[in-house]
């Protein structure tokens, strides 16, 4: 259900609309396919899948949603020629040598309206996880500006709802210690953190216009290699981890997670427990219980969150 998880902390005094309000502002918000001149669409769709119509699913005291984007991408090639053919047209019948920017710039306008139909579509869909006990939003992106932007499209539903203040629903958590700047030192000092193991993939990079890069793919990393460029200014940009050997993942030095995957440990758990008839409601249940342990034991180990962050303490773990 999750392969990449983006974390944000929602704000204390933020109250999660009751389900059926929330369930009304996606409804009116839900996902509608591009029309034939449209470049993209987005909107909400069932996390459980096609034969379900519930936008919001609750999971326990948690909500999962789902945000679907279609887009209709257009090769820039293909708009240069189309537009160039209209330049070069528009020459002949005006006896001018050249086309001014805002004509050529109405040309590219009329080439994607006319090439847009002929365009293939594009899906892709991200699924969200709002712990409302927790505190934290979490969301299936390895990428902040794409973690942003479905936020973003939550942040516009709920404003629907009449008494909800979303503006300042959540931000995206911030460390006392920069991601790079943990795993250098797990490398460095072969020693990983309380409940972590480091795997045997890593890249790292040098922080200059550069980008020269080094990458270790099932490699032992306890190595003076490793070290030594990490002394020359290489930073760790992907580090391969476990978690208590539950959940093995890659931790970027933005603080995201991707790649994650349920060791046998757990899946076996659900095999002997067997699943609900669809299968939606027990990888829920799994993965955000695996997660909602995670999360905490991943921000301890760069070391808390930062004081940025203080006006929205994080739960004491039980």
């Amino acid at each position: 259900m999750f392969k990449s998880a983006s974390f944000f902390r929602i704000a204390s005094d933020f109250s999660l609309p009751p389900l059926e309000a929330l369930e009304e502002a996606l409804q009116a918000a839900q996902f509608m396919p591009c029309g034939a001149t449209q470049a993209e669409s987005s909107g909400w769709v069932p996390p459980r899948g096609n034969k379900s119509t519930v936008l919001a699913e609750a999971v326990g005291a948690s909500v999962i949603l789902r945000l679907c984007v279609e887009r209709r991408p257009l090769p820039a090639s293909a708009v240069k020629d189309a537009v160039d053919a209209m330049v070069e047209k528009y020459k002949q019948e005006t006896g001018r040598e050249r086309a001014s920017a805002k004509v050529k710039k109405e040309f590219k306008e009329e080439a994607i309206q006319t090439l847009l139909p002929r365009a293939f579509t594009k899906r892709s869909s991200t699924t969200l996880w709002i712990d409302p006990v927790s505190k934290f939003l979490v969301v299936d992106s390895g990428s902040l500006s794409g973690a942003d932007k479905v936020v973003s499209q939550l942040i516009e539903a709920l404003g629907a709802i009449p008494g909800s203040r979303p503006g300042l629903m959540a931000r995206p958590v911030q460390t006392q210690m920069a991601a790079g700047t943990a795993m250098a030192h797990w490398l460095q000092s072969r020693e990983a953190p309380l409940n972590f193991s480091v795997d045997r993939d890593c890249e790292l990079k040098t922080p200059d216009d550069q980008k020269s890069a080094v990458r270790y793919s099932r490699h032992t990393l306890e190595i003076d290699e490793v070290g030594q460029h990490i002394a020359a200014g290489k930073v760790p940009t992907q580090l391969a981890m476990t978690w208590n050997e539950r959940v093995s993942f890659t931790l970027t030095d933005m603080a995201q997670v991707k790649k994650i995957k349920l060791l046998d440990v757990v899946l076996d758990g659900i095999q002997e427990n067997g699943k609900d008839d669809d299968g939606f409601d027990t990888d829920a249940a799994i993965v955000t219980g695996e997660l909602s342990a995670l999360i905490p034991d991943l921000l301890e180990a760069l070391g808390g969150e930062s004081p940025s962050d203080s006006a929205t303490p994080p739960p004491e773990k039980a």
